[in-house]
């Protein structure tokens, strides 16, 4: 049925089908050859040919405009015509030295990154590594010739003849490059690490669920601290799962703050939430055209079953007189924002105020990019169905739920007006220093005991300290500390 739906979508950008116009496109383009009018005979090189038919792949359809214009057209999300922002193509038989203008024409949101700097990433075959287009050749503006939707053009220049080139919104990260990580870590039979299939997708993918923690540590009279983190519910915001993997590849290794960790805390990890959605290139939805994020006060085990399964599992363990859950994370990537920032929850009790946002300040000290000026505490109507908002309301009042959001596009530290473009690896490094703040939080909360290892550096520690108001204050570090601190991280 897929192959049918991919044929038909082809088959209508050939011949031009306006059919139900561009929210009917329910299909990728398929080794498509966009040629000038009326050509005929032997394709010559530089007839472009995009392709989308790949996992997480997203382009509907394309229109010809001259030899050096295309109009591009996402996709709109299966089952969902609302959402149309993510895109990821191919393009090949291009000739060298042939310039040309994508204009992306039909995104379904009108704020956007694009205004302020950011810019599609793209990769070749010769030069696999993804990069972002330079900023001055990207131009989002707002076009008569196109219903007066925003538009998002960029200047390309291919320079190697026998490179497949592939564009995208973000890096992505798909199912099969998690499961592959995933697969990876499993060999190294880690004893403080177990994987386990929490349940299928509708598709019947993988629903993963990663246990972290020293059982040989876990006396049985003791509570058992837990930390639960949960990414890509939205399937296009793939700088989640470098997020998410940052967090798992610290808390994993012999760094000595993951040792003492692990020692004390257990935590559970679903790191792909909606493995079809992501699959199939969709922006927010899932096969079915639900925005799970939506759906948590009662997911459905047919149509929302990773929801269902991970709700499941955290009332269990909520009902667990053993188990304290302390923090419930959900990891997502904005894009009308700069930073790393959260979203908390609003409470009556001033001091429970306080106490969530501890977290945040900490992490603000240990991670560059987060913002504790962006983050904020909110009870939207529109945000009841959230994990974090469904969450907050069902756990008790010793539990903090958060949604952590990171830009599509960059950061700026404290003290520069400078935006820096973020890149896989600093998505990652974020979520490192998201691990190793948990120490901070259970040392100040006198959980974990100033029992360290003579080799871990005091600037390891939290320097953070309770300043007698019920508020949180900072002691400052000084430039040695942030320098130490520094090299650690790295």
């Amino acid at each position: 049925m897929e192959r049918k739906m991919e044929e038909n979508a082809a088959r209508d950008v050939e011949t031009g089908s306006e059919a139900g116009g561009e929210d009917a496109l329910v299909g990728n383009v398929n080794k498509l050859m966009v040629s000038p009018p009326g050509s005929t005979g032997v394709p010559r090189k530089g007839h472009l040919v995009f392709d989308a038919c790949f996992e997480s792949g997203n382009l509907g359809r394309v229109d010809y405009i001259s030899e050096f214009e295309f109009d591009l057209f996402i996709r709109p999300d299966t089952c969902n015509p609302r959402f149309r922002v993510w895109f990821n193509f191919t393009v090949e038989n291009v000739r060298e030295t042939q310039r040309v203008i994508f204009n992306i024409v039909n995104f379904s949101k009108t704020k956007s990154l694009y205004r302020d700097g950011m810019s599609p990433v793209v990769k070749s075959t010769s030069r696999p590594k993804w990069q972002r287009l330079p900023a001055k050749n990207v131009y989002y503006y707002r076009c008569p010739d196109h219903r007066r939707n925003y538009v998002m053009s960029f200047a390309f220049c291919f320079d190697r003849e026998d490179d497949v080139y592939q564009f995208a919104y973000c890096y992505p990260y798909t199912y099969s490059r998690l499961q592959h990580y995933l697969a990876s870590l499993e060999r190294r039979n880690l004893p403080y690490l177990q994987r386990e299939q929490l349940g299928l997708s509708v598709q019947q993918r993988r629903l993963d669920l990663l246990t972290i923690t020293n059982s040989d540590h876990q006396s049985p009279e003791r509570e058992k601290k837990l930390v639960f983190l949960t990414a890509r519910v939205h399937p296009g915001e793939s700088p989640a799962s470098f997020v998410c993997q940052g967090v798992i590849d610290f808390l994993v290794s012999q760094h000595p703050v993951a040792q003492i960790l692990r020692d004390h805390v257990i935590f559970k990890i679903v790191p792909m939430l909606n493995p079809d959605g992501v699959y199939l290139g969709n922006y927010r939805c899932s096969l079915m055209g639900f925005d799970l994020n939506r759906h948590w006060q009662d997911p459905s085990p047919w149509a929302h079953p990773t929801l269902h399964a991970v709700k499941q599992l955290i009332v269990q363990m909520n009902q667990d007189p053993r188990v304290s859950l302390e923090f419930y994370i959900d990891v997502h990537a904005h894009s009308t924002m700069l930073n790393g920032f959260m979203y908390g929850n609003v409470f009556e009790d001033e001091e429970r105020v306080q106490r969530q946002a501890v977290f945040p300040r900490l992490l603000c000290q240990n991670a560059p990019d987060f913002s504790f000026s962006n983050t904020s505490f909110n009870r939207d109507v529109v945000k009841a169905g959230t994990g974090r908002r469904f969450l907050g309301g069902l756990l008790d009042d010793t539990s903090y739920c958060y949604t952590l959001e990171v830009s599509f596009y960059s950061y700026m530290t404290a003290g520069s007006t400078a935006t820096v473009p973020y890149t896989e690896e600093t998505y990652t490094k974020l979520g490192r220093n998201v691990a190793r703040t948990f120490l901070d939080y259970y040392k100040q909360n006198n959980f974990i005991k100033d029992n360290r290892p003579t080799h871990i550096q005091s600037s390891e520690a939290t320097s953070q300290t309770g300043n007698g108001n019920g508020k949180v204050g900072v002691v400052g570090r000084d430039s040695s500390d942030r320098e130490k601190e520094r090299s650690v991280r790295h």
